[in-house]
């Protein structure tokens, strides 16, 4: 089927693909605990959650500190939107960021960013108690909300298994701390995850301990993490999961250029997946034919070849467009010779 740009755009307009990826929900939206809702506990808490916003988007501690930041720093209602209340448990102050003006203070500031197309992350955690009892943390329990918690506050979006007696057999201390993931990827396939999240934590006197490792894309980091309870083990952890993750998809502002970008083998679903994937890097549609698009986007290869990796889409050889030769009678056939330069990327679903 062929379609044009119009009926393109249209389509672009009314469909959703799920992919692996996902897209992490109020990413602009941060919680930050409070003891009470005096204004200085809700300044120093709007504080905290401008701190945690640029952490989550350039996944860099220092950032916060860039020169270029420091009116924001000292009046961050200049980015904010709204604020409210959340009842909890804990108590929060819930402050919005406006999206617009929050990246473009990022940008003017030179520092690089993580979109919302972030990998999903699939987490076996096994708590250890004082008791000596272990218990693997499943998507249903009371012990699943700090882990979610943390995980929405560093901006990762974090998937729990049911915790079914063949996954419990699975996620052994043993198989968590080893360095092979290969005796929880089976067990992991029906949560189509990008990455899996190995934790063996447990109680340690008045704190909580855990050795983590990740595996995402043939790659393998590993640390350790501790807090005084569950919910500031698990912050702690996330935070370290993200810090490792973010620099693999950051959009470097120095690093950005005009790249040609084919991608072939879609369907209406694909088209529509791309225009979420590619809205980051400011994608202009140049051409469809058949099942073949072509954009122009702004950003870096490294990074756009990353996100697009992530949503399971293949590289190929980029090669020229080739026109066919005309044949003129009575005289010999000149060879074919390209009309068009080769696209910077090609991809193919």
């Amino acid at each position: 089927m062929r379609l044009s740009p119009y009926l393109l755009a249209g389509c672009l307009a009314s469909l959703s693909l799920q992919g692996h990826a996902e897209t992490v929900n109020n990413l602009y939206q941060v919680l930050e605990p409070v003891a009470t809702q005096t204004p200085d506990e809700r300044s120093a808490a709007t504080q905290r959650a401008l701190e945690t916003l640029v952490l989550r988007l350039t996944g860099d501690p220092k950032a916060i500190a860039n020169p270029a930041l420091a009116a924001v720093r000292k009046d961050p209602q200049q980015i904010i939107s709204q604020y409210g209340y959340d009842a909890g448990p804990p108590q929060s102050l819930q402050v919005e960021f406006d999206p617009v003006s929050t990246d473009a203070q990022l940008r003017q500031a030179g520092l690089a960013t993580w979109g919302s197309n972030r990998p999903s992350i699939l987490g076996w955690w096994l708590n250890d108690g004082a008791d000596g009892t272990s218990s693997l943390v499943g998507d249903g329990q009371a012990t699943a909300n700090p882990l979610r918690r943390a995980a929405q506050h560093r901006g990762l979006p974090l998937r729990l298994p049911m915790g079914d007696l063949n996954e419990q057999l699975a996620a052994t201390a043993k198989n968590l701390e080893g360095t092979d993931p290969a005796p929880l990827k089976t067990v992991s396939e029906r949560y189509n995850a990008d990455a899996l999240l190995a934790v063996h934590a447990h109680q340690d006197g008045d704190k909580w301990q855990a050795k983590w490792h990740l595996w995402l894309g043939g790659k393998t980091d590993t640390g350790t993490a501790e807090g005084t309870d569950q919910a500031t083990l698990a912050d702690a952890l996330m935070l370290a999961v993200s810090e490792r993750l973010a620099p693999r998809y950051l959009a470097k502002p120095g690093a950005s250029t005009d790249i040609t970008l084919q991608v072939q083998g879609n369907t209406l679903a694909h088209y529509a997946e791309l225009g979420r994937l590619l809205e980051p890097f400011g994608a202009r549609l140049k051409s469809v034919d058949g099942d073949t698009v072509v954009y122009r986007v702004t950003g870096s290869i490294d990074q756009l070849r990353a996100q697009l990796t992530l949503a399971k889409l293949q590289e190929v050889q980029p090669s020229p467009v080739v026109a066919s030769p005309v044949a003129v009678p009575g005289q010999p056939t000149a060879p074919a010779a390209p009309t068009a330069p080769a696209p910077d990327l090609v991809f193919h679903w």
